[in-house]
């Protein structure tokens, strides 16, 4: 089968070659009913660059490489579904791999062992240090996705992503608001990867002391990791210890599903008895029944801002670029159908 090339697509869809390629290099002024139709057409032929011959003219690959912990967690595969798209709307590819969490697989795409020439790396990482990236020889940019605080301080790396103690305090007084006086946690860490549990752990007992509620200890339950099976035994702790409470913050929705699967089988009602709150906003939630609310972390605008790093050159200094999140009722989730 002949190699589809720019000057089919641009055939099928009535245009010159300049705008498919213009489209392809996300360069120029296309109009975006015009960019969608390009798109569409090579969707539909298999048209793909000639990449190598980009690079020798460009000096660029148009590759971005992705790496993140589990494609099978849905925040997870959200964001790589909404970054690859962002991506090709500048004419990018995007290429993914999985770490697993696990601080080797890190420190080899941190440093872009193993994958071809490419322009950026994307990074959310679980288990890398302030050591790997000061080790770091790579001249290839790199961007980590998520705030890590300390955890991963460095004046080579930015990071992306939102305010998380200002968007648990959020969450907590969300719960806080509905008249919830007992909030409950789950998503609370005890090993090495903790930076993302620490900083919520941290806004959720902010909202407690700006509400002049006493911190208890007893309501904080901990978990390995952010899925549903360790939701639904940190909610079995919580319910078997007798701990009394009247509202649950989830530090991720995948926690909140498996929490919400243990309090329906001892018979707690969704809300009358618990308020619940997740963390993602993840598509499944919002056919979720009982509906819970949630924090929206903006994947979408986490994407533009780390392609908006590559376009600009990534500094040379570390920073993190904030960006907005929403706290949704469950109500409002609900009718997002």
């Amino acid at each position: 089968m002949a190699r589809v090339r720019l000057v089919d697509v641009a055939a099928r869809v009535g245009v010159s070659a300049k705008t498919v390629s213009n489209v392809v290099h996300g360069t120029g002024m296309v109009s975006d009913a015009v960019r969608a139709k390009v798109l569409a057409a090579i969707d539909d032929l298999g048209y793909r660059p000639n990449l190598a011959a980009r690079q020798l003219r460009s000096g660029t690959s148009g590759l971005v490489g992705l790496a993140i912990p589990d494609l099978r967690e849905p925040y997870f595969a959200e964001f790589a579904s909404g970054f690859f798209t962002a991506a090709q709307r500048r004419g990018l590819t995007v290429l993914v791999s999985q770490t697993h969490g696990d601080r080797v697989a890190e420190r080899r795409i941190s440093q872009g062992a193993g994958l071809p020439a490419v322009d950026g790396l994307v990074l959310s990482p679980l288990a890398l240090t302030t050591q790997d990236l000061g080790e770091r020889t790579s001249s290839i940019p790199l961007v980590l996705i998520g705030e890590h605080g300390e955890a991963l301080a460095t004046e080579r790396v930015p990071h992306v992503g939102i305010d998380n103690v200002a968007a648990a305090r959020a969450a907590t007084e969300h719960l806080l608001d509905l008249g919830r006086s007992r909030v409950a946690v789950i998503g609370a860490q005890d090993h090495g990867s903790t930076a993302t549990s620490r900083l919520r752990l941290a806004g959720y007992r902010a909202a407690l002391e700006a509400a002049g509620v006493p911190f208890d200890p007893a309501l904080v339950g901990a978990v390995t990791d952010f899925n549903r099976a360790e939701g639904s035994a940190a909610a079995e702790r919580l319910l078997t210890s007798g701990t009394e409470f009247d509202g649950l913050f989830c530090f991720s929705d995948t926690l909140a599903f498996g929490a919400l699967y243990t309090l329906a089988t001892h018979g707690v009602a969704i809300p009358e008895h618990v308020s619940v709150i997740g963390f993602d906003d993840i598509g499944e939630g919002r056919y979720s029944m009982p509906p819970f609310a949630s924090v929206n972390v903006n994947s979408e605008g986490t994407a533009e801002h780390i392609l908006d790093i590559f376009a600009d050159g990534a500094p040379s200094h570390s920073r993190l670029v904030e960006v907005a999140f929403t706290v949704l009722s469950a109500e409002a989730r609900a009718s997002r159908h």
